[in-house]
Formats: C-alpha cells, structure tokens, sequence
C-alpha cells in the first residue's frame, strides 16, 4: 500500500518545526525518504509501482523536559537580635509553652509579627520595670469585671524587683497576650454564638492582634482608656453596666421616708405647696438661688434643682428616672426607710451586655432596631427615637434570626410565590392544569417549570408593602393581612420573618422622600420598588433585661431559650443543662408526630378565612381553599431548606433597574 505523498509531505513538515525548535533542523531533515515532486499536468514516464514501497524512515526523537519552574523565593529565617534582653524575647517567641491558654495561633503570630518589626524590644518594660502606659492597662485588666468580663481571663504576669531578661520576656509577652484577648472579648469573641443558635449570626468587628499592640502603644499613658474602647459605648450598653455596679456596691442607705399630701403631678416649671416638703426632705436651698439675670426664686417652684433630687432618688428606687413628682415616686418616698438594692441578677445583666457586643460599636445616627422578645421595633433618627411599632416574630421551631442588615429597598404591591416545598405537593395537580389562574393564584410556566404566584391585593400574604435588606437568612420586614395578631400580647407567630403594625408609618420614618399617604396612593397600582437614598441599618437583637428610655429596669420572658446556654459559656450560675439552644431536630419530631394518635380537628368558621398570610403553617384551624390546606400540610411535612422565609419564600432578589427613586 503506497503512503500518499501529501501525508508524508505533511508529516515532514511537522517533524521540520520540531526539529528545528530543537537545534537539529539539517541533519533531522536529511534522514526523510521523499519520493519526486509530481506535476500534476504531466504523465509520468513509467508506471507507478504496484508493489509497496519501503517504510519511511524515521529518526528516533525525545522532546527536551520542559524547564523547570523557579522556586519561590524562600523567606529567611529570623535572626535572634545581638542584645541580650531582644534575645530574650525572641528565645520566648520560639517556645511551645502557650502565653495564654485561649490565645489562638492567628493571635500569637500576630504578637511575633509586632515584635519583630520593633526588632523584638519589650513594649511595657522599661530598665526591669513596668512603663506607666503597662500600669493603666494592668488597672484596666484588673477591673474587667466592671464590664462583665472575668478578669481571671487576662491575669496580668508579676515582675521580680531586679527581673533577668528571662523573666522581662516572658512578662512582656503575656501582657501583650492579655490586652489582645481582652480586646478580643470586648468585640463579643468569647462566645462560639454557632453553638447558642446556627441563626445567631452577627458579623463581629473583632480586631487584629497587630492592631491593638499598635494602638496601645500609640495611646501612651491613657492606653487604659484605649483598651477600655473596646467595649460598648452605646447607651443600652452603658445603662446595664451602671445597674450591674449598683447592685454590686454597698446597699444604697436608706433616707427618712416622707408622706406628701395629695396633689396633682408636679413637672419643672409648676408650682406647688409640697414643694418646700421636697426641699427639706433632700436638704435643698429653702428657694431657689439668684443669679445675675434674676432674684432668688419662689419657695414653691418645682425648679430645675428639686426636679435633679427627685431623679437622682428615682434612680436608686429603681422607678422611671424622669424628674417627675408622680405617684409611682411619692409612693417611693413614703416606703423610703427601708433599703433596697436594684433588682435584677448579675448573670442576668451580664448575659444581656454580651449581646450589645454583637451589635456594630457605632450603631449611627439612623437605624432600626428589633428586639425580638420585646416585639418591638425602634425607628431611630438622628440619634433619637422617631418611631416604634409592634411586630410579629419567629415562632420557636422557626426563629427569627439574630444578625445586623442594611435596608436597600421597599416594595410597594409585593407578589408571593408559594415555596418550592408546597409547591411540589401540587405539582400532580398542576401539570395537566391547562388554566392560567387557579384559586385566585397564577400559574406561571417557564418551560417545564412551573410556579405559583399570588398577585399584589389585600389578600397578599406580604400584604402591601415590605423592606428588604438582603441577608443570608433571607427574611425581613413585611405587611400583614392578618393585622388581628398584633393585638396579642405574646406574638411569635411568624416563620423568621419580622411582621410591622402600620408599616406605612415605619415606610414613613425610613424613606425620607415620602409620605405614608403618598405611599398609599400605590397601592393597587402593580409592584413597584423604591431605593432608599442611602442603606439603613437594621438590627435584629435579643434582650431580656434592659432600661428603657425612662431610666426603668425592665425584663422579658426568654423566648427562645438562649439566656441559659449563654449562662453556661459565660461560667455564669444558672446555666445548667446543654449550652446550646438549637432548633428541635425535625425527624424526631415527624416520628412523634407519626406515632401519636390522630386527633380530631376542629373547623372554624372566620371573617378574615380568605386572608393569605404564611399563618397557613401555623396549625391554625380554619375552613380554607384547596390551595391553602396543601399549603398546611406541606409545610408540616417538609422542612427542607429553601430560599426566603420557610413558608413564605419569594425569588432571590434582583438588583431593580430604576430611574431616580424607581
């Protein structure tokens, strides 16, 4: 058989490149048996062979290995430092003995990166001595515990009166590994939160070893205080840290008591003949003081003096601190001869400071805040209360989740698509459903795909407006049409998701560019989307214990079960039992469900029966609509994880094309 010429010609081409590339093009070259170029206008002389010509010749060829890649540059090892105390501490940094037991190896090579780039000399020590700045930390280490830390965490190392360089070293070290971990728990890093709840999850400002080594050492003599910023300064935070050292200080002592006639309530500025009573009783000027601008006072004035008295007792009587001679204080003051500490416990009011340190440290001058066992939200404004309203939370097998959000958007006229876990339990149903609405929902067909989706209208379970501030759990603020619920006093009815009384006077608060009547001229008018001018942010906390804005302090029942575990984490008594506080594991409680006896149901006839709301899971016994009772059922037998509220879900959501605010 002959090799056709244009395969050996090609073949010799190949080999050409090749071998040329390797150096050998002419001697390679020469080694190919080619037959003569034929024209193909001419006939050959002869005959072309029948036989098979002789197999080509081909030299043996090996490819040169490819050239090895350049090593990374390997980074030179540390050298120990000539001095003799700068040795010490680099020996020290080389050591497998922990400098703190909870001190994390990210922490500890922080510590070693610091001290290298000051070529490893001591940072409190000075001559064998402790500098001023290590003196204010060691204070502030020492008084942990004023801000609900244990100061056992962070013992602070003891120097000999002429310590070697030995003993500097180690001394240095350890402190610098007590500052970064009190910094650490300051942040809210004490707590594994994975461990309370998989939906507490706050994104902690937790600062780098490296960074607070740097800003201690730049704050000199007030490094105390700059360590101290670590903590809270929120007012919420600061409030429980000053009951937390009223009821660890001595018992307040007790005053004479005083029984004020009757008379109406007394606010600054009212005039009063119980008055000078008041003066006496808190040993005041017998009228108020002259000034340059005016003589001296009526004896009578409820001035701004008796109105200071009458806060400062309210305060240690534990009723609202707000200057106002009410009956809540004039009972007080008569029941003044027996002493009281502040009520509250010290676990109580420490668990509750921990959770301020979930919250960012700055929280702004606007901001929404939800604590989730109060039912409450807060609308802030400039830095003061613009609003707050009543809502509805997460049941206890479906929480809502603990975290910190920015608010983008609102819709006004929002859809609600029936979750992928419903929706498959009427999947048979719907494939040869030829219709396009079923039991006043769409059916909408993407090829073989094939969803539900319940229109803007009164009867949406969204009902007509919600906020969205995008986050991992998918949940957030929505309209109701269920609105009888807010007037229950206990309101966890929800699936995560956060339920708003009146929404459109929060939409009020957070847009600032409209009206809740210009916002209600919408709706009916499709779904519309409105950019907030800048993102808002929305907090989702739990607090138990608190002092509300009149200075009393208030506590609520633990709706999740959360305070004890925390307890537990903390080393605080009363947290027996597991230190976690998980949802209920589903397949255990389908089995039990199973087994039990089936129990007869109970059919209530509504007014509000045709209201859509993601109350459909709630075991809520009503007469409903074939969509409705598949929607029950299988939300009780699937608990699959899905996007968006379980039992409430909508698309994930899409960045809106807007022009302006739409």
């Amino acid at each position: 058989m002959r090799v056709p010429r244009s395969s050996l010609m090609a073949l010799a081409a190949l080999m050409t490149g090749t071998l040329a590339s390797a150096g050998a093009l002419g001697a390679e070259t020469a080694a190919l048996d080619l037959p003569p170029a034929e024209s193909p206008a001419s006939t050959p002389a002869t005959p072309p062979p029948t036989t098979e010509p002789a197999a080509t010749s081909l030299p043996d060829y090996k490819p040169e290995p490819p050239a090895p890649e350049p090593a990374a540059p390997v980074a030179a090892a540390p050298v120990a430092p000539v001095d003799p105390l700068g040795a010490a501490v680099f020996a020290r940094l080389g050591e497998t003995a922990p400098l703190l037991l909870r001190l994390t190896g990210k922490e500890r090579d922080a510590i070693r990166s610091f001290y290298e780039a000051r070529a490893y000399k001591p940072l409190w020590v000075v001559d064998g001595a402790w500098t001023e700045p290590a003196k204010a930390v060691a204070a502030r280490l020492a008084a942990s515990a004023e801000d609900g830390l244990d100061a056992r965490a962070y013992p602070v190392p003891t120097l000999a009166e002429k310590p070697d360089e030995k003993a500097v070293a180690d001394a240095d070290l350890r402190l610098s590994a007590a500052v970064i971990l009190y910094a650490r728990d300051a942040r809210g890093g004490r707590v594994n939160l994975t461990a309370i709840s998989r939906l507490i999850t706050p994104k902690l400002d937790l600062p780098s070893g490296a960074e607070v080594l740097g800003k201690l050492n730049e704050a000199g003599g007030k490094a105390g205080d700059a360590l101290q910023a670590y903590n809270p300064a929120t007012p919420g935070y600061v409030a429980l840290k000053t009951r937390l050292a009223a009821l660890r200080g001595p018992a307040p002592t007790s005053v004479k008591a005083l029984r004020l006639p009757a008379g109406p309530v007394l606010r600054l500025g009212m005039r009063d003949p119980r008055v000078p009573l008041l003066r006496t009783h808190f040993g005041l000027e017998s009228r108020p003081a002259a000034t340059l601008d005016h003589g001296p006072g009526e004896p009578e004035e409820y001035d701004a003096v008796v109105a200071e008295a009458v806060t400062k007792f309210q305060r240690g009587r534990g009723v609202p601190a707000n200057g106002v001679l009410n009956v809540q204080t004039v009972l007080a003051l008569a029941d003044a001869g027996r002493s009281s500490r502040p009520t509250g416990s010290e676990a109580e009011l420490i668990v509750n400071m921990e959770r301020w340190r979930w919250l960012p440290g700055d929280l702004g001058p606007d901001y929404i805040l939800v604590n989730v066992p109060e039912y409450r939200l807060r609308a802030y404004r400039g830095g003061t209360l613009r609003d707050e309203a009543r809502v509805i939370v997460g049941k206890p097998e479906s929480r809502t989740p603990l975290f910190s959000g920015l608010m983008e958007y609102a819709v006004v006229n929002p859809s609600w698509y029936v979750p992928p876990s419903i929706l498959k339990t009427m999947a048979p149903k719907l494939a040869g459903y030829g219709g396009k609405t079923w039991g006043g929902y769409e059916v909408v067909r993407r090829g073989s795909h094939v969803s539900l989706r319940q229109p803007p209208g009164e009867r949406n379970a969204l009902g007509f407006i919600k906020f969205m501030f995008p986050n991992q759990h998918a949940v957030y603020l929505h309209d109701t049409p269920n609105r009888s619920l807010f007037s229950a006093a206990k309101r966890d009815f929800s699936h995560g998701c956060v339920r708003v009384d009146d929404p459109f006077r929060l939409a009020d608060a957070v847009l600032p560019d409209w009206s809740q009547e210009r916002l209600k001229k919408l709706i009916g008018k499709g779904e519309r989307t409105i950019r907030l001018p800048e993102k808002l942010p929305v907090h989702l906390a739990y607090f138990t214990a608190y002092v509300d804005d009149s200075g009393a302090y208030r506590t609520l029942p633990d709706l999740y079960g959360y305070d004890a575990p925390m307890r537990a984490a903390l080393g605080l008594p009363g947290g027996g039992g597991p230190a976690i506080a998980r949802l209920p594991d589903e397949a255990p409680r389908k089995a039990e469900r199973a087994a039990a006896p089936a129990k007869p149901r109970v059919v209530q006839r509504s007014a509000t029966r045709h209201h859509a709301s993601d109350d459909w899971a709630n075991r809520r016994y009503e007469e409903v609509d074939t969509p409705r009772r598949a929607v029950r059922r299988a939300a009780r037998a699937d608990a699959a994880p899905e996007y968006g509220e379980p039992g409430l879900w909508t698309p994930a959501p899409q960045q809106p094309v807007s022009r302006g605010w739409w």
